[in-house]
């Protein structure tokens, strides 16, 4: 099991994560955080960053910069063509 400590609620329902903890999930300030209810159970789960995600996740697609153009040209045809 991983690491394990103890907050209380504040006013307005805040809660406080420990150094600790933030650092073992690496959380950072800003960043969002998906919080999940099951049961008793709350769950806190970091969302990735679409930019960074894009960078650094794993990849499961590829294409080339002429298919976009194709596709790109393909797609504009549709809204340029005249319509009489």
């Amino acid at each position: 099991m991983g690491l394990t400590s103890e907050s209380q609620i504040g006013k307005k329902h805040t809660v406080y994560l420990p150094k600790a903890v933030v650092e073992a999930a690496g959380l950072e300030i800003g960043m969002k955080i998906l919080i999940t209810v099951e049961g008793n159970r709350i769950i806190i789960e970091p969302v990735p960053d679409p930019i960074t995600l894009a960078m650094h996740g794993k990849k499961f697609a590829s294409t080339t910069i002429e298919e976009m153009e194709s596709i790109s040209l393909e797609e504009q045809s549709k809204y340029t063509e005249d319509s009489s």
